[in-house]
């Protein structure tokens, strides 16, 4: 019995060792590091010193920026093949002396602005981007016990640290890239203005190794903006923005009646973040949607992965019917209101399409390039809020899109949108905020594809926000919007059906 008693006191000890929370592992590894308020009050970190490629000892110089709360930027070269990459805080780059600049985009570009985050803030801001901390247990480290913390962004990527179990120091972070784990292991701590900093890294990722030895670094140095931005490459010359903006919208109405013939299937995936740091779904519903006269008409044909039974499916072919005839009351009333001139079928403020070329007209644009999207030459550029746009008398939805920023790519040749990524830069409130409150760092990314050579229609969007309703629900929303099966039809009016036979 004496035996069985020790034994168990020894394994609740053992147990309750390598269970330690993880807010108590980051309180260690922040004193450690130098305090909270410390690294809290680091805006910029700059390292210098050189990397060596571990599998033949080329090596070149190497530079380190970092900002808060998401600016990073890397650089390097390897006996002169030049390497760099960045976030400027709404999109993420690359280039080097082989391929030339690059934005980003789909998982490349989520995994780079959530590295960018935690370069630029670690995990202070875990809390405000709805990240989820959970322990990851004890390992070992270059034969060093340490304590395991695993942090999962809202959209599902996972960052995994090893903190000294004795130090509290991290001695190593792993991160996704791609199809790999680029793991870096941190030695050589030295006090730098109030901080612990590490002058010796060891980088892999993919199968390739490299040795980085720094010379210097610095906290709060200041670094220019423009450091973070896409760098300047000459190649051909640039379109007229303002142009190319007055041609995308007087095509759009060329895509709204393009829009009236197509058909496709939308599957809309809801996802959590549960307490365990995975992200899972937890439900789905596939719409049939069709578009008349500018206005969106959805039928829902499955949902949770079940398609919907006779009568429930009927239902939704009625109220489809009903959609169809609202749109031509609504037309009638337009008609009659505007007199002989007509409305044209014009669709309504709260249904229609919202205008992108509008929408870039509460927006500053910066950082304009060319590049090639799927085959595609686009031009791309970053826009943010205009600080002198007239928000107060503009329309609703102008004033929710003129306080996002982000990076959009357009078709130089069929003047339409091809991609999009945006973040809300500010709070968004509807009704005064007593309706609902969109909170600052919602994000939305849409991809589109070009359909029969003349239309881009959407291919996938993820939508991340959080929203306070009725100044007391709080709601997050993780969905993943799939658009398919793009079909071109003649759409019967009296009953929305859609005739099998494709226009020629």
């Amino acid at each position: 019995m004496k035996f069985l008693i020790s034994f168990s006191l020894a394994v609740l000890l053992s147990v309750a060792a390598s269970a330690q929370s993880t807010s108590a592992v980051l309180k260690q590894a922040e004193k450690a590091l130098g305090s909270r308020k410390t690294l809290l009050a680091v805006s910029t970190t700059t390292r210098t010193g050189t990397i060596k490629r571990v599998s033949d000892g080329v090596s070149g110089k190497y530079i380190y920026r970092s900002a808060q709360p998401n600016l990073l930027n890397i650089a390097y070269d390897l006996d002169g093949f030049e390497i760099e990459s960045g976030s400027n805080g709404r999109s993420g780059w690359k280039r080097n002396s082989r391929d030339g600049l690059q934005t980003l985009t789909g998982v490349a570009s989520v995994e780079f602005q959530a590295k960018a985050a935690f370069r630029g803030s670690l995990w202070l801001n875990a809390k405000k981007e709805k990240s989820k901390i959970v322990s990851g247990g004890r390992s070992s480290v270059g034969g060093k016990q340490v304590n395991v913390v695993n942090i999962t962004t809202a959209k599902g990527l996972n960052i995994k640290l090893y903190f000294d179990a004795l130090s509290g120091l991290l001695l190593r972070d792993e991160m996704p890239a791609g199809d790999a784990i680029e793991t870096t292991d941190y030695s050589d701590y030295r006090a730098v203005s109030g901080t612990m900093q590490p002058f010796e890294m060891k980088l892999s990722s993919g199968g390739e190794a490299f040795e980085i030895t720094l010379a210097d670094i610095a906290v709060n140095r200041p670094i220019d903006r423009a450091e973070f931005d896409f760098p300047t490459i000459s190649g051909a010359p640039l379109p007229d923005i303002k142009a190319l903006l007055d041609d995308l919208r007087s095509n759009e109405d060329r895509v709204e009646e393009l829009l009236d013939s197509y058909s496709y299937t939308q599957k809309s995936i809801k996802r959590e973040l549960g307490k365990d740091g995975v992200l899972r779904e937890t439900g789905s519903e596939t719409y049939q949607l069709s578009f008349y006269k500018g206005n969106r008409i959805r039928r829902l044909i499955e949902k949770n992965g079940r398609a919907l039974n006779i009568k429930e499916q009927a239902d939704e072919d009625k109220e489809a019917g009903k959609r169809v005839e609202e749109i031509e009351r609504e037309i009638a009333k337009q008609d009659a209101k505007m007199g002989k001139q007509g409305s044209n079928g014009a669709p309504s403020e709260e249904s229609r399409r919202i205008s992108t070329a509008e929408v870039l007209r509460a927006s500053k644009l910066t950082n304009p390039r060319r590049e090639r999207f799927r085959g595609r030459d686009v031009i791309v550029f970053d826009f943010e809020p205009d600080p002198n746009f007239d928000f107060k008398n503009a329309k609703s939805m102008l004033k929710f899109f003129g306080k996002t920023a982000g990076v959009m790519w357009i078709d130089e040749k069929d003047k339409q949108v091809a991609r999009l990524e945006a973040v809300l830069a500010d709070s968004f409130k509807v009704g005064g905020g007593v309706l609902a409150k969109l909170r600052k760092g919602a994000s939305f990314t849409l991809e589109q594809e070009r359909v029969n050579n003349e239309i881009w229609l959407p291919s996938q969007a993820d939508i991340n926000l959080s929203v306070r309703v009725l100044l007391v629900k709080g709601i997050e929303v993780n969905q993943l919007i799939r658009s398919y099966d793009y079909r071109q039809f003649q759409t019967e009016v009296k009953d929305a059906t859609v005739n099998d036979t494709p226009k020629p």
